[in-house]
C-alpha cells in the first residue's frame, strides 16, 4: 500500500516543516509514497495558507532526495507512453503549485541531492546546503540515458540562460561540490556546519515574505538574452556543435533530446515548456538505451560497490600504510590516489630522485586543486605530508599492503617481492600493478601466496574509476576482502576476476583493436575505421588507442601468450590481425611514444594524421564494407571474447562484465556494458546467434556463438 513519504509540522511562528521520509525505502525518491505525500502536504498549506508565513522543505534521512524512480523509469514503454507523461505531469503541477504558493518555500539540502533530488529543491524559492563530506549537487540524468525531466530543464534554464545551464549542468551531467553548486548559481548558500540550515532558513523567510520565481513575474527575461535575439540565437549552431564534437555520432539519444528539450522551451512560457521537457523524457524512458544505461550505471553499479564480489564474513579492513614500489606514472598516481584517502605511503624508486620525481605528480595535482580553490594549501601540505619517499626497502616497515607498479616483467616483479616480504607487516598484503601476467605464476615466487594478489589499476590512476581486482588460484578470502575495501576506500569501483593470462579488461580490449587492425590489412580506409568505432561509441578509435598503448607492449603480450599455449600443448589461431601489426613493428611504426605508429606525430607528441605507409602498404580504399558490419565486429569479439570469461570462471557476475568492460575499456555506454549488449541486441539472444553466425560467414570462424550462448537463447535466457 501507499504510504506518505512527507510529514507535515506547523510550529507556533507559522512555519510549516515538510520532511520527506519515505517509510518504504532507505532514500526519498520520486515514487508513489512521495507524489502521495507531496499531493497532500501542498493540499493543506493552500488549505491554510492565511496560517502560513513560510516553508521548509527538508530530509530525515542521510541524503536530501535521491532522484527519480529509476525502476519506475526503465520499465516505460511506448503502449503506456500517455499513462507515464500524467504520471510525471500530475507530480510536475504539485511542485509547480508549491512554488506558486505565495509564500517562502525554503529546501535545506542536508546531504546529496542529485537528479529528481534537486529538480524538487528548485521548486523552492531559496536553497541552502550543508558543505558535509560527500555531499553533491547536480543534474546527472543524461549520464544514464535521460533527462531532467522533473523540472530541471525548465527551471535551469531560466535561472542560468540556455547557453550556461546547457553547456555547464544538463549536458555534462556534472556533480557539483556545494561550492560548486553556489558558484554556478544552483543553490544560494552554503553552510558548514548543517545546525546552521534552520536558523539561516528562516532569517530568509522573514526577510522575503512574499517571494515569486523571476519567470513567474511580468517583466521576466532569460538570463543572458532572448532566444528569439541575436546573442542566443548567433549561439545555437556553437551549441549544436557541441553536441556533435561531444557524441561523435555515438548513438546517445538523451543529450540530443535534452538540447531539443531546452531550447524548444526557451520559446514558450513556464507551463508549456515543462510540458516539452516531459514528453522528450518520456520518449527516452520508452527506449532500450535508456534501459541499457539505467541498468549499467545504476543497478550494477550499486550492486559492485555494496560488496556483491566481496567475501562475506570479515569485517571492514582499514589499510594504514601503502608501500608503492616504481615512481613512474602508475606508482605515483596510486600514491597520490592512496594519500588522498587518508592512508600513509611510502613511495620507492631506484633511487631517491626517481622517487622524488613520482612525488611531483602529487605536488603538482594539488597546486592545481589550491590554484582553483578546491581545496586550502594546509590540506595539499597533509596530504603531502603522508607520501615517504624513498629507495631503500628497510622504509618499507609498518607497510599492510604492497602496490607493485614497475616494469612489466615476472622476474623483475618476483624480486620486489623478495626484497620487502619479510620487511612488511607479517599479514600484510602483496599486490601487483600488472595487466597481463598470470598472477598465480607470479606468487610463486613470494613465501605467502595466499596473500598475493592483482590489483590492476587503470591510467590515469587519479581518474579513471576502475580498479581490476585478480585473485590468484591461492588468493585467500581475507586478502580478497582487504583489497575489496582499500578500493572502496579510495573511491574506486573494482571488479573482481579469476587469474587467466590477460585477465578480463586486457584481453577483452585487445578483441576490439585486433578487429579494427585485421579490417586495415583487408584494405578498408583506416579513416573509416577509425569513425567506425566513434560512431559505434567508442571514446577514441581503435588505432588511435593502439598508438598511445604501443605496438611493442601489444606485439609482446601477444607472443608470450602464443608460446604459453603452446607450452601447454594448445593450438594458436592467428588472427588476421597478427601480420599487420608484425609489419608496422619491423617498419619502427610502434606508436605516439617513438612519435610514429598509424598517426604521425609533431616534435611534441601531437598528433597529427594518418599514417599514409598504412595506405600505400595495405591498398586502403580497395574494400568498402558496410559501417555496421565494421561496428559489429569490434562490439561483437568484445561480447564473444567475455563470454568465454564468463564460460571459463575468469568473471564470476555479469555486472563486473558489464562495469568493468564500461568504466575500464571503454566499451561503449549506450549498450550498457558487454554482456548487456548481446542481451539487449535486436531480437534477444536469438538475434544475437543471427548476426554471430552472419560475421562468422563473412569474417572468420571467431565469430561462431558459443555453446554456452546457443543453449541460453534456446532456453530463452539472458545474461543477469
Amino acid at each position: 500500500m501507499t504510504s506518505s513519504a512527507i510529514s507535515y509540522s506547523r510550529g507556533a511562528d507559522g512555519i510549516v516543516t515538510l520532511t520527506m521520509d519515505d517509510p518504504d525505502a532507505p532514500v526519498n525518491t520520486m515514487n508513489d509514497n512521495f507524489m502521495l505525500g507531496l499531493r497532500e502536504a501542498v493540499d493543506r498549506l493552500e488549505a491554510e495558507r492565511d496560517k502560513v508565513v513560510g516553508v521548509l522543505l527538508t530530509s530525515a534521512k542521510k541524503s536530501f532526495f535521491a532522484g527519480g524512480d529509476l525502476n519506475r523509469l526503465r520499465a516505460g514503454d511506448a503502449a503506456h507512453a500517455a499513462e507515464e507523461t500524467a504520471y510525471i505531469n500530475a507530480m510536475k503541477a504539485d511542485l509547480r503549485r508549491l512554488e506558486k504558493l505565495g509564500r517562502p518555500v525554503v529546501a535545506l539540502i542536508g546531504g546529496t541531492a542529485l537528479g529528481g533530488g534537486l529538480e524538487v529543491a528548485l521548486c523552492a524559492h531559496h536553497r541552502i546546503v550543508a558543505n558535509v563530506p560527500g555531499c553533491q549537487i547536480g543534474l546527472p540524468e543524461v549520464s544514464l540515458g535521460l533527462l531532467p525531466g522533473g523540472g530541471g530543464i525548465t527551471r535551469t534554464v531560466r535561472m542560468l540562460g540556455l547557453r550556461k545551464a546547457l553547456r555547464e549542468v544538463i549536458l555534462p551531467a556534472t556533480k557539483f561540490s556545494p561550492r560548486g553548486a553556489r558558484k554556478i548559481g544552483l543553490v544560494d548558500e552554503v553552510v558548514e556546519d548543517p545546525a546552521q540550515l534552520g536558523r539561516r532558513a528562516r532569517a530568509w523567510i522573514a526577510a522575503n515574505l512574499a517571494p515569486a520565481k523571476p519567470w513567474d513575474t511580468r517583466d521576466f527575461q532569460l538570463p543572458g538574452g532572448d532566444v528569439r535575439g541575436p546573442q542566443v540565437s548567433a549561439d545555437l549552431p556553437a551549441l549544436t556543435s557541441l553536441l556533435r564534437r561531444q557524441l561523435r555520432g555515438a548513438p546517445l539519444p538523451a543529450a540530443r533530446a535534452a538540447l531539443a528539450a531546452a531550447v524548444e522551451g526557451a520559446y514558450v512560457d513556464f507551463d508549456t515548456a515543462s510540458l516539452i521537457e516531459t514528453r522528450y523524457l518520456v520518449s527516452l524512458t520508452s527506449g532500450q538505451i535508456a534501459k541499457n544505461m539505467i541498468k549499467a550505471f545504476f543497478f550494477d553499479l550499486q550492486h559492485i560497490n555494496s560488496g556483491g564480489s566481496r567475501p562475506q564474513g570479515y569485517p571492514t579492513y582499514t589499510t594504514r600504510k601503502v608501500g608503492v614500489v616504481g615512481a613512474g606514472m602508475m606508482g605515483a598516481g596510486i600514491a597520490y590516489v592512496s594519500a588522498r584517502a587518508g592512508m600513509q605511503v611510502v613511495l620507492r624508486d631506484v633511487s631517491p630522485e626517481a622517487a622524488e620525481k613520482g612525488k611531483d605528480y602529487a605536488r603538482s595535482l594539488e597546486a592545481k586543486a589550491v590554484a582553483a580553490g578546491r581545496i586550502s594549501q594546509e590540506k595539499a601540505d597533509e596530504l603531502l605530508a603522508r607520501i615517504t619517499t624513498t629507495s631503500s626497502p628497510a622504509d618499507f616497515a609498518g607497510v599492510d599492503l604492497v602496490i607493485e607498479a614497475v616494469f612489466e616483467s615476472m622476474p623483475v616483479k618476483q624480486e620486489v617481492f623478495r626484497e620487502i616480504q619479510e620487511i612488511v607487516e607479517p599479514d600484510a598484503v602483496l599486490g601487483s600493478n600488472t595487466s597481463t601476467l598470470p598472477i598465480s605464476i607470479m606468487a610463486g615466487g613470494v613465501k605467502r601466496e595466499n596473500a598475493f594478489i592483482g590489483i590492476h589499476f587503470f591510467s590515469p590512476v587519479d581518474k579513471m574509476p576502475l580498479v581490476e581486482i585478480v585473485r590468484g588460484e591461492r588468493t585467500s578470502d581475507e586478502t580478497l576482502a582487504r583489497v575489496f575495501d582499500y578500493v572502496r576506500r579510495i573511491r574506486k569501483t573494482p571488479i573482481v576476476v579469476n587469474d587467466s593470462r590477460g585477465f578480463f579488461t586486457s584481453r577483452v580490449i585487445g578483441k576490439f583493436i585486433a578487429e579494427a587492425v585485421a579490417a586495415v590489412g583487408e584494405g578498408v580506409e583506416p579513416a573509416s575505421v577509425e569513425q567506425a568505432a566513434l560512431q559505434a561509441g567508442y571514446p577514441v578509435g581503435a588505432l588511435q588507442l593502439l598508438d598511445e598503448l604501443t605496438l611493442t607492449l601489444t606485439r609482446k603480450i601477444r607472443l608470450e601468450t602464443r608460446e604459453a599455449e603452446e607450452s601447454a600443448g594448445r593450438g594458436w589461431v592467428e588472427h588476421p590481425s597478427e601480420p599487420v601489426v608484425d609489419w608496422m613493428v619491423e617498419h619502427e611504426r610502434v606508436g605516439r611514444r617513438a612519435g610514429a605508429g598509424w598517426y604521425d606525430y609533431d616534435e611534441n607528441g601531437r598528433r597529427l594524421a594518418l599514417w599514409p605507409g598504412v595506405r600505400e602498404r595495405f591498398g586502403s580504399g580497395r574494400t568498402v564494407l558496410p559501417l555496421a558490419d565494421l561496428q559489429e565486429r569490434m562490439l561483437f569479439a568484445e561480447a564473444l571474447d567475455a563470454i568465454d570469461c564468463l564460460d571459463s570462471g575468469v568473471l564470476t557476475s555479469v555486472a563486473d562484465a558489464n562495469i568493468g568492460s564500461l568504466y575500464g575499456i571503454g566499451f561503449p555506454a549506450w549498450t550498457g556494458g558487454v554482456l548487456q549488449y548481446v542481451n539487449q541486441y535486436d531480437g534477444g539472444l536469438p538475434g544475437f546467434v543471427r548476426r554471430a553466425r552472419e560475421l562468422a560467414a563473412a569474417y572468420g570462424d571467431r565469430f561462431l556463438p558459443p555453446a554456452s550462448l546457443l543453449e541460453r537463447a534456446e532456453h530463452g535466457e539472458i545474461y543477469q
